[in-house]
């Protein structure tokens, strides 16, 4: 029997989709995963002909070239995402289910797929991926109590926290890990009432989140703010989900938070308060590295160096002004510091 391989992004959006699937089509399959920052992950899937691969939640364009090996060896593929796919391309042995749309997500696209038949992961997925309003559209079809609904947002906003990390060492649990364990469940309610893997995740959120509370914004603009994080595994863990706390705050602003990696470049996680007209990616992709969606984007080793490059840009970009709009916060650093001593 041909070998088979399950590709998936280690964030809610990747693992809430992957399950939705594998409920509703069992397949034993190699896991190839990673923290949220991974994307080159076609790469470790070794190339042979009738092998079955399926991925979920990856870019196509950091794929693309992966993907054609694997297709020229006689791999077939089924690929959703809604990542960026200009590179896109028709394979007769390629299923490509993608769509770029600010508010849906590649757990969304397998729920079509599937005609809504495990939509409660669709709906944490959706909530992990900070896409609020389609996850409440989808449990309104549902008639999820407020409180069901409630549970579904602290578990979408959980996994997704868990996947952000420089390493898997920076990861409470290694994502395959946490897949195997969400897959003992078909009822997300279940998975959190008996997990002892939610209540981990649960405690680190709450212990990280201290540390993130205490921040003060690097550089405002009348267009955002850029946040600033010390180099410690707390800070790349939340990065991502303080940038999505800061987004539901304030809609109306634009967001970058950097978290400084062991190797001394920065890792950016960007929010576009309007994604249709400044998307977050086009701005992340002017820097080597960077790429995402429309809503939210990032850069995944910005050097140090260019830090203040970044910042004008942002500034520019969302401001969308040629005048001295933008204003240093003064001491914003050393307070900051002090505070986290």
């Amino acid at each position: 029997m041909p070998a088979a391989y399950d590709v998936f992004n280690g964030d809610a959006d990747g693992l809430c989709a992957l399950h939705q699937l594998r409920l509703a089509q069992p397949r034993d399959a190699h896991l190839i995963t990673g923290v949220k920052r991974d994307i080159g992950l076609l790469r470790r899937v070794p190339r042979g002909p009738g092998i079955e691969v399926t991925v979920l939640d990856v870019s196509l364009d950091a794929n693309v070239d992966a993907l054609a090996r694997l297709l020229d060896g006689g791999a077939h593929i089924a690929y959703f995402d809604h990542h960026s796919a200009s590179r896109a391309f028709s394979h007769s042995r390629l299923q490509l289910e993608w769509d770029d749309s600010p508010q849906v997500c590649t757990s969304v696209i397998v729920d079509r797929t599937l005609g809504g038949r495990h939509r409660p992961w669709a709906i944490a997925g959706a909530f992990g991926d900070n896409l609020d309003a389609t996850a409440h559209r989808l449990a309104a079809d549902e008639a999820w109590s407020e409180r069901e609904i409630a549970s579904l947002q602290a578990l979408g906003h959980l996994l997704n926290y868990n996947a952000y990390g420089e390493t898997i060492d920076d990861l409470h649990i290694r994502p395959d890990a946490l897949y195997l364990a969400l897959h003992e469940f078909a009822d997300p309610l279940a998975f959190i009432a008996a997990s002892p893997y939610y209540r981990q995740l649960e405690h680190g959120y709450r212990e990280d989140l201290a540390h993130a509370d205490r921040l003060a914004p690097y550089y405002t603009c009348r267009a955002g703010e850029v946040y600033l994080l010390p180099a410690e595994a707390w800070a790349r863990r939340i990065s991502g989900t303080l940038a999505n706390r800061l987004t539901h705050a304030r809609r109306d602003l634009a967001f970058a938070v950097l978290s400084v990696r062991t190797d001394g470049a920065y890792c950016v996680s960007v929010r576009s308060a309007q994604p249709d007209v400044c998307p977050a990616d086009v701005l992340c992709r002017r820097f080597e590295s960077g790429g995402g969606r429309r809503g939210a984007a990032g850069i995944n080793a910005l050097p140090a160096a260019r830090i203040d490059e970044f910042i004008e840009a942002f500034s520019a970009y969302f401001v969308k002004t040629d005048g001295p709009d933008a204003e240093h916060v003064a001491g914003a650093k050393s307070e900051f510091t002090r505070s986290e001593k």
